[in-house]
């Protein structure tokens, strides 16, 4: 692996991978999210992943990610082999499909589902001018309604994303309202309840997740916290615990409801170093350091 950590220092940082034993009720399968691992390529994140505990990965289909659109057929069954190889589950895809016209869809979708990929994230929908919301829900719900009967055909389930911003579904009422007409079967969430915290405060995560609770396929898992940058009040990503996510509510929720569905682990917080070496080694440990309190996070839900 291209990294400076030792075998000794990844088992002191990370201790044991998560058992089911350990999740009591919330039987989810806890992944990281590929995306912070930008560097390696499939044999390295297998073993990388292995090392820090995990069993399974939310891998980048998309622009940018581990797999290319445009190389998704011969690529991703290559990195599900390699995964394959160091046991890690490939339970869940992130995407950038939003409609059907997108010449990656139809082998992104039949490629994943062929090798057993339950779900894959959606991209994102964004609202141009708020004056005109009504025709971009419109335009967003006869977009995914055609990106649908690709994956119902294939075999493989979308989940809406949560994203805070101008993003549609910031406001979680928006998602429920694009997705709630089309078969469940199909189609659901990935819930994220740090940018539902975001743009929900005090209830408004609380009120979204019981609303979307009965067609949750995904959680995202992260957190943050409100700074007053240049006299702009700013969400800030950091380590997880470390925020204002009601962590302890959630997992308890996500036991109760009997989720079974991936927890996609998140560091989207700023990593320090001053050289790519230095700030590849923090990252890992960061990677670490979080998985440990997600961990612990949850063995307190199964107490």
């Amino acid at each position: 692996m291209n990294n400076h950590l030792t075998r000794r220092e990844f088992v002191a940082l990370t201790g044991a991978a998560l058992r089911p034993s350990e999740q009591g009720s919330l039987a989810a399968q806890v992944c990281l999210f590929s995306k912070h691992l930008p560097e390696l390529n499939y044999p390295q994140l297998a073993a990388t992943l292995k090392e820090l505990g995990f069993s399974a990965v939310d891998l980048t289909v998309r622009p940018g990610g581990h797999v290319l659109p445009e190389r998704v057929v011969e690529d991703l069954p290559r990195a599900a082999a390699a995964l394959g190889e160091k046991g890690i589950g490939l339970p869940m895809i992130s995407t950038g499909l939003t409609s059907a016209a997108d010449p990656a869809a139809a082998p992104t979708l039949t490629t994943a589902a062929r090798l057993g990929i339950p779900y894959y994230k959606l991209g994102y929908y964004r609202y141009s001018k708020l004056p005109a919301l009504q025709s971009a829900l419109d335009r967003a719900r006869e977009d995914l309604s055609g990106l649908l009967p690709l994956g119902r055909q294939a075999g493989i389930q979308a989940g809406f994303h949560n994203h805070s911003g101008t993003y549609i579904g910031a406001a979680v009422w928006d998602a429920w309202e694009i997705v709630r007409p089309l078969d469940p079967r199909w189609v659901g969430f990935y819930f994220d309840p740090c940018h539902a915290t975001i743009e929900g405060g005090l209830a408004g995560w609380n009120i979204g997740f019981h609303r979307l609770a009965d067609r949750l396929k995904m959680v995202a898992v992260k957190d943050f916290f409100w700074e007053k940058v240049k006299g702009k009040w700013v969400a800030q990503q950091c380590p997880l615990g470390e925020g204002m996510v009601d962590w302890k509510t959630c997992f308890q929720q996500l036991s109760a409801i009997r989720f079974q569905g991936p927890l996609s682990l998140h560091i989207e917080y700023e990593i320090p170093g001053a050289t790519a070496a230095e700030k590849r080694q923090n990252n890992l440990k960061a990677i670490a350091r979080d998985f440990q309190v997600l961990k612990a996070r949850l063995r307190e839900t199964a107490a």
